[in-house]
């Protein structure tokens, strides 16, 4: 059971392994994408399809056919990656439920653990392999894999990271499944994440480390923003030290900008107004009469 692409390179190993079948797979439905609102596969069912695997694609897993459908597979396991949805009781009972989850639980239990590890600026994540009961990934533990964190990572390159970790950790936990002392999570210290949201792309410019942090962790989608829409690209964090006017131009580089935030201070690559091309940060300051000393925006 999974979704996106995370959950896609889970699936695949699972493919590749000579001693794993797999009889069955569910995906979340078709969702409208894109400007346009054309209909996107999810990236599990397009492999599914590749390998002509049994595939499901219910809106919710109560629906009719779901339950008799996975006891008819007759798995000996249910591996769950980003799947999208929780799993009611009755097939929670079917076979043992596996999830991945891409966070160190019970830190970040919930929709968005790799974003909101970024937003936090932590120095170390991981993936869980965790035994799945009724709440929210509350479940116990079966296996952990670790990484660092450069300061400097992006949400993508951490991605495929944790990607490639769970991939690792997936076929580890099958195949000793039955030596491994399940850990119960100590619940009283968890932490929780929400599903983002477009409007969490809003960023000011009072903490320079908050917004660099949001930007890494809103790379792709959906992206950092100022009130007028206006979207930023290609940050670097220079400083979290200064104090500055808030959104201050402090120098103009050969074609970014350094602007000063009430903590410290960043470069700007790039800029794209709303509704127009990107273009280079120098560029659209130029093109406003915007000097060293001026506010940004």
């Amino acid at each position: 059971m999974g979704t996106p692409h995370y959950a896609k390179e889970i699936l695949q190993v699972l493919i590749d392994d000579e001693a794993v079948e797999i009889p069955l797979v569910i995906s979340q439905p078709d969702r409208k994408a894109g400007r346009k609102g054309e209909l996107k596969a999810p990236e599990v069912k397009l492999l599914a399809q590749e390998y002509n695997l049994n595939l499901l694609q219910p809106e919710k897993l109560s629906d009719e056919g779901v339950y008799e459908a996975i006891v008819e597979a007759e798995p000996d396991f249910i591996v769950v990656a980003a799947f999208g949805q929780l799993l009611p009781k009755n097939i929670l009972d079917i076979a043992p439920c596996i999830n991945l989850h891409a966070s160190l639980l019970p830190q970040y239990r919930g929709a968005s653990p790799v974003q909101q590890s970024l937003l936090n600026g932590d120095e170390f994540t991981g993936v869980t392999a965790m035994l799945m009961e009724e709440g929210l990934d509350s479940g116990p533990i079966l296996g952990y894999r670790y990484c660092k964190i450069p300061s400097t990572m992006l949400l993508p390159e951490l991605m495929g990271r944790l990607s490639s970790d769970a991939c690792a950790l997936t076929i580890e936990t099958i195949h000793r499944f039955y030596t491994l002392k399940p850990i119960k999570q100590n619940h009283a210290v968890a932490t929780y994440c929400k599903k983002i949201k477009k409007s969490d792309g809003l960023v000011d410019f009072s903490s320079a480390l908050k917004l660099y942090n949001k930007y890494r962790a809103f790379e792709g989608w959906p992206g950092i923003f100022v009130e007028n829409g206006t979207k930023i690209k290609d940050v670097k964090l220079v400083e979290i030290e200064s104090q500055n006017k808030i959104g201050t131009i402090l120098e103009i580089k050969e074609s970014s900008i350094v602007v000063g935030c009430k903590e410290g201070s960043l470069e700007i690559g790039t800029l794209q107004p709303i509704s127009k091309k990107a273009m280079e940060a120098k560029a659209y300051c130029v093109g406003r009469g915007l000097k060293v000393g001026n506010t940004l925006f």
